[in-house]
C-alpha cells in the first residue's frame, strides 16, 4: 500500500519541524512538504496534490480556513486536518460546512495526530471530543439564530411582495389564483409574527428572507 503524502503547514517553526519528524518517522505516510504561511501552503498543496494537508488555522498570508475552503472551490481533492490551541464553535462549524475533514487541538500527541492523518486519509471524519461538543454548540447557536421556516413558495410570494407587486399581480407571475396568493400572505403574516405587508418585507429583510 503506497504511504499517504501529507503536507504540514504552520507558522510556529519548532512546532512544524517536530510534526513533521514524526510524519516523516511513520511507517504509513511520506512527508511530501512543509510550509510556514498559508500562500505557500496553497501553492504547494496546488502543485504536489498531498492525500492531506495539516493546516494551523491561524497563519500568515491564509488562514486554515481560508485553505480548506479554497481546496473545496478548486476541487483539488486534498483532505484537510486543523490544528489549534482552541475549539471554536464558529470557526468549526463554518469549516465543516467547508468541506474540513479533521480538527484537533494542538497539544495532542504526535501519535494521536498521526493517527488522525491515516483515518482522514481513508475517508474518514475525526474531530477532538472538544471539537464535537464546539460544533454542536455551534449548530445551535444557527438553528436558535434562524428565522421561521417558510417554504419556496412562500419565499416566491414573499419577494414579490417586497417588489410591490400586488396579490393579484403576484398570482399572475406565479400562475396562482389571487385566493392562493392571499393565502400564501397570511400563512408569511403569522410565522413573521405581523399582521400587513409592509411589515412583512421588513421583518423578512431583518431575518435575511430576503437575498
Amino acid at each position: 500500500m503506497e504511504p499517504v503524502t501529507v503536507l504540514v503547514a504552520d507558522d510556529h517553526p519548532v512546532y512544524r519541524d517536530g510534526l513533521a519528524r514524526a510524519i516523516a518517522d511513520h511507517p504509513a505516510l511520506e512527508l511530501a512538504g512543509t510550509a510556514a504561511d498559508g500562500r505557500r501552503a496553497m501553492a504547494l498543496i496546488r502543485e504536489i496534490a498531498p492525500d492531506v494537508a495539516v493546516l494551523d488555522v491561524r497563519m500568515p498570508g491564509l488562514t486554515g480556513p481560508d485553505i480548506v475552503a479554497e481546496i473545496a472551490r478548486e476541487q483539488l481533492g486534498t483532505r484537510t486536518l486543523l490544528l489549534s490551541a482552541i475549539a471554536d464553535e464558529h470557526l468549526i462549524f463554518d469549516a465543516v460546512a467547508s468541506g474540513l475533514d479533521g480538527y484537533l487541538l494542538k497539544d495532542a500527541d504526535r501519535d494521536a495526530i498521526c493517527s488522525a492523518i491515516e483515518s482522514i486519509a481513508a475517508g474518514r471524519t475525526v474531530l477532538a471530543p472538544e471539537a464535537q461538543a464546539a460544533l454542536a454548540r455551534g449548530v445551535r447557536a444557527r438553528e436558535s439564530s434562524r428565522g421561521p421556516a417558510i417554504s419556496p413558495r412562500e419565499r416566491e410570494v414573499l419577494r414579490l411582495t417586497a417588489e410591490g407587486m400586488s396579490a393579484a399581480r403576484i398570482g399572475e407571475v406565479l400562475h396562482l389564483s389571487p385566493v392562493t396568493v392571499k393565502s400564501h400572505l397570511h400563512s408569511l403574516y403569522e410565522k413573521l409574527g405581523v399582521s400587513e405587508r409592509a411589515a412583512a418585507v421588513a421583518v423578512a429583510m431583518r431575518l435575511g428572507l430576503l437575498e
